[in-house]
């Protein structure tokens, strides 16, 4: 398959200077550290020439993507499967019952599985496909994966992998050292640090400002500060602990703003509704941990907000990655109260930016999400969800959004004044011969 056929499936015009040169380096053989930015198409740049190097003709799992969290094999599995290859890939983590990611093995027969190190460790011990025919081995946000409390699972799914002729890590900031056991070593791996002193052109797409809270209780600042930004724009908020992001959502819920949490203690299906419905613009304020700073590729959001200041430069960095994304623009605040300082690796000019006494009420979005308690397991389709949306709910073209169908539920954004219209011609209707619940994702 030619690489212009892969990126007219994606939709990207061209590759960067830094997708480009990773293929290039990719056919020399050589084992390849990459260092960029967030945001800046990095798992395009390994994806495309791994495609490349796959062996046709045989149905052996031939490469291995190792990643931090669950999200970010999730998100490289799906840009894998929006190329449209003739290859199949999967991903694996914690939180489902592995018997059934086996199933999905001997079903699908995966030529790359995209997977955290616990779980990867439990399908090799228990030989649930073939280790010795795995010759690539791609190590995603590999500084988070090679800290302490993952080395001694990364060593050990090394370990099982016999055969292995390139090894690939790719980061946004760098590691302090590499362990052995990766079998990365000095001198004998191109590095390709795409990273640059001043930020370079990502730092004039992302812009940051400081915003001033008068009082050591943000919540206010951070209201006032959403409002201000109005409607259409997408923001994700940083706190540091679980419980700060219930009691913000909480806040701002009570004030009549619609959003959502995201963090490490909701079940795996609470965090996906969460994302679901960021994504797909029915829910415009995402309050997260930093669970969320890494592999979370979402479109368009506008802006990054540091209601708690991160632990360092490297969390900053990786926050800010989920905007100004690609070429896109973002703009990252920094919400400081009287007692906090500006972090040391944020420039002393920084602007301010002032907040009115009053703002207009929060934004309404434009979309709800309604879930449907059926997926991909029974047979569901994008196509067959829109179809009963159109022919049963009565709606039209401009009324439904962005659709995702996962094996057991669907999600679809519609306009937010057809919702009540839409749930009350639906009711007791069957979906593809199928009843099922269908009601608005709150």
């Amino acid at each position: 398959m030619q690489t212009e056929d892969i990126l007219r499936q994606l939709h990207v015009e061209k590759l960067t200077p830094m997708q480009e040169e990773t293929s290039r380096t990719w056919t020399s053989g050589k084992d390849i550290v990459l260092l960029s930015p967030t945001g800046s198409g990095k798992t395009l740049a390994f994806l495309l020439p791994l495609v490349r190097s796959l062996r046709p003709g045989t149905n052996d799992v031939q490469a291995i993507v190792l990643t931090p969290s669950r999200e970010l094999a999730m998100q490289i599995a799906s840009v894998f499967k929006e190329m449209h290859t003739p290859w199949r890939a999967m991903s694996c983590y914690g939180g489902r019952p592995a018997m059934e990611e086996h199933r999905t093995m001997r079903g699908i027969l995966p030529t790359v599985i995209i997977g955290t190190p616990g779980r990867m460790n439990d399908h090799l011990t228990k030989a649930n496909f073939d280790a010795s025919t795995v010759t690539t081995l791609v190590i995603d946000e590999f500084d988070k994966c090679l800290e302490l409390g993952f080395q001694e699972e990364m060593a050990a799914v090394i370990s099982r992998l016999p055969n292995l002729q390139k090894r690939v890590l790719l980061s946004a900031t760098d590691a302090e050292a590499i362990p052995r056991f990766v079998g990365v070593h000095r001198g004998e791996a191109v590095r390709l640090d795409y990273r640059t002193p001043d930020g370079g052109q990502e730092r004039e797409r992302l812009q940051i400002e400081v915003v001033c809270s008068p009082e050591r209780d943000k919540l206010e600042t951070l209201y006032k500060l959403l409002c201000r930004l109005g409607e259409g724009v997408r923001s994700l908020v940083f706190v540091g602990f679980r419980e700060s992001a219930e009691r913000v959502a909480g806040y701002l819920l009570s004030r009549k703003m619609i959003c959502d949490v995201y963090h490490g203690g909701m079940e795996q299906p609470d965090r996906e509704k969460a994302i679901h419905r960021f994504r797909n613009g029915s829910c415009p304020v995402l309050i997260a941990t930093d669970l969320a700073a890494r592999g979370l590729d979402i479109a368009g959001v506008n802006a990054v907000v540091h209601y708690h200041l991160p632990s360092g430069e490297d969390a900053f960095t990786h926050r800010n990655g989920r905007t100004a994304r690609w070429t896109a623009g973002g703009t990252a605040y920094l919400i400081l109260h009287p007692d906090e300082q500006l972090p040391e690796y944020v420039a002393a000019d920084t602007p301010t930016c002032l907040l009115p006494e009053t703002v207009p009420p929060p934004p309404r979005p434009r979309w709800t999400t309604i879930y449907i308690g059926k997926g991909k397991k029974d047979k569901l389709s994008k196509a067959d969800v829109v179809g009963f949306l159109y022919k049963k709910g009565a709606l039209g073209r401009d009324d439904v959004g962005q659709v995702d169908v996962k094996d057991h539920y669907a999600f679809a954004a519609v306009s937010r004044q057809k919702v009540k219209q839409l749930l009350t011609l639906v009711r007791g209707e069957k979906i593809k011969g199928m009843k099922t619940v269908i009601e608005e994702a709150d």
